[in-house]
């Protein structure tokens, strides 16, 4: 016998006192009846009309927007966004927010998923509860940095590019998007027909002039003529592997960041905010101290970035090692670490790699894992490698105070934790903590 189908509650509207923000840009309400909401388009301490958007009878919690703000917060300003608010697009998720705000709720985010998931209080984590804006973020209350230096657009059934509305496939078409960099505005994406297309994504380096779009058709679709209104290479993802091929133009991008040019290829990972690159290397070479000879990894190494900045400062007598599992990734590596004879790049899973490489101590570590995290059977091999400090640069929260809870067991505790807000107007947040072994005092 078949069990009911669930009643939806999309569309029902609750009144609600809404509560503390939680991960993922929403923050948590409860109905009356006791039920959870976690409510987007609200701010901590208001009271708003809360509808519906997904969940049934039988979910452990519900989605909701919130349509009416009945008492606002002081934070509350109007999203400067034309495209921002319920149903619209799902880009951004602190538009209604003023900046320090944001900065506030992302810290109460790391802050919660500290305590919640590895035991720390921001004190026990080194860390002085401040997320700290992006050189050059600190605008007047009503402007949006435009910092987003690669956008993919994604593309409606009439070929209009826009962005995703929150968690859909539906596109909401726009002919602007505020927090895109000025670079990627002058491409003049949205103001072309893409038929045949699903996503257009646009890359401007901000190392250079190089400009670049990547192209990816529907199921049997064909590539347009590009014609935009600034110079640019044109590249396709294939629909049978997702791979990316060179239609014309440069197969790469040139980026700049602690005095060193980097080549990054076929649409490949670089830090999004101009600004991000060098601040974080800042960070993490203040963090870890190299010391001329040392013996260092750079694990999920991507193109080499700190790598690159390791290499420069452990010197001739020192070694890095850098692993990735990308091919492209490692091949631009290579090139842009190549007048180094001490660095060694392996392609592959780190978890994979690094116990095939026989190294048994190292001196410094930088990892930069993706958003999941790095995972318990590589934390307990990195701490046995007995280095004397760990970088750990993260983009989630959730994975990073997990980790540091895996660190932790095997050793290592934070010595500092630093946030910066290298995603303005999104709940998204960089973190850099650095590591020691747990016996060294503070």
């Amino acid at each position: 016998m078949q069990n009911a189908p669930e009643t939806s509650l999309v569309g029902t509207e609750y009144e609600v006192e809404v509560g503390p923000v939680a991960h993922g840009g929403h923050c948590v309400a409860r109905t009356e009846g006791g039920r959870v909401l976690f409510v987007r388009h609200a701010l901590p301490g208001e009271r708003v009309v809360a509808r519906v958007t997904e969940g049934g009878e039988d979910s452990r919690f519900l989605r909701a927007d919130a349509v009416t703000v009945l008492e606002a917060s002081k934070d509350r300003v109007e999203a400067p966004c034309p495209y921002s608010g319920p149903g619209r697009c799902g880009g951004c998720d602190w538009q209604h927010a003023k900046p320090g705000a944001q900065r506030r709720l992302k810290g109460e985010v790391i802050a919660e998923q500290l305590q919640r998931l590895a035991g720390l209080t921001p004190e026990q984590a080194g860390w002085d509860g401040t997320v700290m804006p992006a050189p050059g973020d600190k605008l007047p209350a009503g402007e949006v940095p435009a910092w987003r230096t690669r956008v993919q657009y994604a593309v409606d059934p009439e070929g209009r590019a826009g962005l995703r509305k929150h968690r859909s496939h539906e596109v909401q078409p726009v002919d602007h998007c505020m927090i895109a960099a000025p670079g990627v505005t002058e491409l003049g994406i949205e103001k072309q027909d893409w038929p045949q297309m699903a996503t257009v994504e646009a890359i401007a380096a901000t190392g250079s002039h190089d400009r670049q779009v990547v192209l990816t058709p529907r199921t049997g679709g064909r590539l347009p003529l590009v014609e935009l209104d600034r110079p640019v290479s044109v590249l396709r993802v294939e629909e049978r592997d997702g791979s990316v091929h060179r239609v014309h133009g440069r197969a790469f991008v040139r980026e700049r960041a602690d005095d060193r040019t980097y080549r990054v290829g076929m649409g490949g990972f670089w830090q999004v905010h101009p600004g991000a690159a060098d601040l974080l290397v800042k960070a993490v070479m203040q963090g870890l101290l190299p010391r001329k000879g040392d013996m260092a990894l750079d694990l999920y190494c991507g193109v080499g970035l700190f790598a690159g900045a390791l290499a420069d400062r452990v010197g001739d007598k020192g070694a890095v090692l850098g692993i990735e599992s990308g091919k492209r990734a490692v091949e631009d590596a290579r090139h842009n670490l190549q007048d180094f004879d001490r660095v060694r790049i392996e392609q592959g899973k780190v978890e994979s790699v690094l116990p095939r490489t026989g190294i048994t101590e190292v001196d410094i570590v930088v990892l930069d894992p993706p958003r999941a995290g790095a995972g318990k059977q590589t934390v307990r091999h990195l701490a046995s490698l007995g280095a004397r400090r760990i970088a750990y640069v993260a983009c989630d929260p959730a994975a990073l105070a997990r980790d540091l809870a895996y660190f932790h067991e095997s050793g290592y505790r934070p010595r500092t934790l630093r946030a910066f807000d290298l995603f303005p107007m999104t709940s998204h947040v960089e973190c850099v903590a650095i590591l020691e072994p747990a016996e060294k005092g503070r």
